[in-house]
C-alpha cells in the first residue's frame, strides 16, 4: 500500500494528530491552509451540530470536524482501498476518544444524500474528486434539501478554481455563499441558508 504522506488535524481534541493519506490518484486532500480557513468560519465548536462528509477521501474534513465536537459525523467513501484506510485511521485517532460518534460508510456519498431526510443535517462538506465535476453538481442539488444550517454550520464546497459558481448558486436558490477563499488550483465557499 502506497502512502504518500501526512497531514495534520488542526484543531479541537484531535489539534496536531495526523493522518496518513494514500497516494492515490483523485485523492487531494483539503490543504492546512484551506481547512484551516473553512473552520475559522464554521468556529471552534461545533457541538449540537450532525454533519455529513459526503466524499470523505483522506477524511480530513470530517475528522477535523470530529476533532471540533460535532454531535455526529458520517463519511462516506467510495473508494475501497481509501475506506479500508478512513477505518484505520480512525482507530489511531480514537486511542485519544472524542465525544461525538463518528461513522465511516463504505459506498455512495450522493445515494446517501438522495436517501437523508430533509433538513436532517447542519453541515455538509462537499469535496468530490476534481476530475469528475458531475459528481458536485449532482451532490449540491441534494445538499439543499439535507441540510439546514441553523445559521452555524452550512454547505461546504471546494472545487477547482475555474469551476463556475453560478452553476451551483442556481441549485441553491435558498442559500447564499457567506464567505470564499481562493489559492493557485482550489476555490472553497460556505453556503448558509438565506430563507425557509
Amino acid at each position: 500500500m502506497a502512502l504518500s504522506h501526512r497531514i495534520r488535524i488542526i484543531g479541537g481534541v484531535w489539534r496536531s494528530r495526523q493522518i496518513q493519506v494514500l497516494d492515490q490518484q483523485d485523492l487531494r486532500p483539503s490543504s492546512d491552509r484551506v481547512r484551516e480557513t473553512l473552520f475559522n468560519w464554521l468556529g471552534p465548536d461545533l457541538s449540537g451540530l450532525k454533519a455529513i462528509d459526503v466524499f470523505a477521501g483522506s477524511g480530513a474534513l470530517g475528522f477535523e470536524a470530529a476533532s471540533r465536537s460535532v454531535d455526529a459525523v458520517v463519511l462516506i467513501e467510495n473508494d475501497k482501498r481509501t475506506y479500508n484506510q478512513l477505518l484505520r485511521q480512525y482507530q489511531l485517532l480514537n486511542s485519544y476518544p472524542i465525544c461525538g460518534e463518528v461513522k465511516i460508510l463504505h459506498g455512495d456519498g450522493i445515494a446517501y444524500l438522495q436517501d437523508a431526510i430533509d433538513q436532517s443535517v447542519q453541515l455538509i462538506f462537499l469535496d468530490p474528486p476534481f476530475s469528475q465535476p458531475e459528481l458536485l453538481i449532482r451532490a449540491v442539488h441534494e445538499a439543499g434539501r439535507v441540510c439546514h444550517d441553523q445559521g452555524r454550520g452550512g454547505i461546504y464546497i471546494e472545487c477547482p478554481n475555474a469551476f463556475d459558481l453560478t452553476k451551483l448558486e442556481g441549485l441553491l436558490p435558498n442559500w447564499t455563499p457567506i464567505k470564499s477563499m481562493e489559492t493557485a488550483q482550489v476555490k472553497a465557499v460556505l453556503f448558509r441558508r438565506s430563507s425557509s
